[in-house]
């Protein structure tokens, strides 16, 4: 599992968000978001940068943990 740092997430609905751009592009992908901590896991074939692409097209300041 690849961690995140990813800031700027407050909410159910930026959880929602970064989770499902991921699996719009990794439909296997399994996604956990720890708000207090501002990390996100992802277990996916995606590559480290390619996460941190979609993420960032949500509009959220993201880089490895």
């Amino acid at each position: 599992m690849q961690v995140f740092n990813v800031q700027g997430m407050s909410c159910g609905h930026c959880v929602k968000a970064v989770t499902q751009a991921v699996q719009a592009k990794d439909p296997a992908a399994s996604v956990r978001v720890d708000l207090a901590a501002k990390e996100v896991g992802v277990e996916s074939t995606l590559s480290a940068e390619q996460v941190i692409e979609i993420i960032s097209e949500e509009g959220y300041a993201v880089k490895l943990a």
